[in-house]
């Protein structure tokens, strides 16, 4: 299973284009919608959101709601596009492009390293397509690769656990409650004191023209054991993961379970113990290790942590060195977000998904979604004889 997305930010749409997804999955459009207006919720967003109200058209591989077997194609258009007609066109307008050209690279962006490396002289060519716009294709893609996922058991949820200098506290939640929480919190904080600091924060940093990072944690729950593998570096299932969320626009980190605060303990400390019953089969008294053992699933939940540094598109811009002149400037502003890590939270959710969806269809093929869930059950079935 694999995807390809196309588009730029400001242009006519994003597209989708899915390969390899069994036939007979139910492709529920509302449902990759709603994932969509996830990604534009969250306090710290900017006027952007209130312009695009992202929907999804299903082009190919689907009939009579279901999945055929052949590629998928999902299309997400740029309802402000009409803005941007001359500055997008596909055909050439010298005037125009002379006029709104970019030679002013942005501190932290791709501007300056994607115009040296495909010699673009007009920045344009290259932050259109670097944009975090492009997150909206990766989360419809994830969000079909949740429906995968959906029909196997498996759940996924996720939250903000630190925005600035703003910790929130551990809460004791069923995953339920843990969902629900996230959904009703501005800032996807489930700790209502962290939220409020959370707020003043984010309210400052705009009011001050700057912008603000933080940590997300996704949770996958009804793993089965032995998703990834150990003989293969480039098949193990949290290296995949890591690869995938550090890919999204601003993230600079990740880690499993304790993650680096492994560095800090001894090993009677940082590993789970093996126990057995006779209901549960073989697991772990903990899960210090966010449910990774030799690049594979232990079956108890994933645990993975994304670090995303500050939106690098400033109200009080940094300096920066005009390509043309080589005279130094106030680096340009687009449009932009002062925080940006709740909605981050939501796309780190749909491209662990993907990864997930993608490991298990690696070791449950078929043609059909009922041969994925029978080769499952009966894998599941042996598991617990083991």
């Amino acid at each position: 299973m694999r995807y390809l997305t196309a588009g730029e930010s400001h242009g006519p749409q994003l597209t989708v284009i899915i390969e390899g997804l069994p036939s007979q999955l139910s492709l529920d459009k509302e449902k990759i919608d709603r994932e969509l207006a996830r990604r534009q919720k969250g306090y710290g967003r900017g006027r952007r959101m209130q312009i695009e109200k992202d929907q999804v058209k299903i082009l190919s591989g689907v009939r009579f709601g279901k999945t055929t077997g052949a590629p998928v194609t999902l299309v997400i258009e740029n309802r402000d596009f009409n803005h941007w007609k001359k500055v997008m066109s596909v055909d050439p307008i010298p005037e125009e492009a002379e006029k709104r050209k970019i030679s002013r690279p942005r501190p932290g962006h791709a501007d300056l390293n994607g115009a040296i490396k495909y010699q673009h002289r007009d920045m344009r060519d290259v932050l259109e397509r670097s944009s975090a716009r492009e997150t909206a294709a990766r989360v419809a893609a994830g969000a079909v690769a949740r429906l995968i996922l959906e029909e196997c058991g498996i759940r996924i949820a996720g939250h903000v656990i630190r925005i600035g200098d703003v910790v929130a506290e551990p809460v004791e939640l069923s995953f339920e409650e843990m969902v629900e929480r996230a959904e009703l919190s501005p800032v996807r904080c489930l700790d209502q004191n962290a939220e409020e600091k959370m707020m003043a924060l984010i309210d400052q940093a705009k009011k001050e023209g700057d912008s603000l990072g933080g940590v997300v944690e996704t949770i996958v729950q009804g793993v089965p054991v032995g998703l990834g593998s150990h003989v293969h570096w480039d098949r193990k299932l949290d290296a995949n993961i890591a690869r995938a969320v550090v890919s999204i626009n601003a993230f600079k980190g990740v880690e499993f379970g304790i993650g680096f605060e492994a560095a800090k303990r001894k090993g009677s400390e940082v590993h789970d113990e093996i126990l057995w019953s006779k209901e549960r089969g073989f697991y772990r008294r903990t899960n210090r290790l966010g449910g990774f053992e030799g690049g594979m699933t232990t079956g108890e939940p994933i645990i993975v942590r994304g670090v995303m540094k500050p939106i690098p598109t400033l109200y009080k811009p940094l300096q920066s060195v005009d390509i043309e002149t080589k005279e130094p400037f106030q680096a340009s502003i687009e449009r932009s977000d002062s925080c940006a890590v709740p909605a981050a939270s939501v796309v780190m959710e749909n491209v662990v998904a993907w990864e997930v969806a993608q490991a298990l269809l690696g070791k449950f093929s078929g043609d059909t979604m009922d041969e994925v869930k029978r080769q499952l059950k009966q894998y599941q079935e042996s598991v617990l004889s083991f």
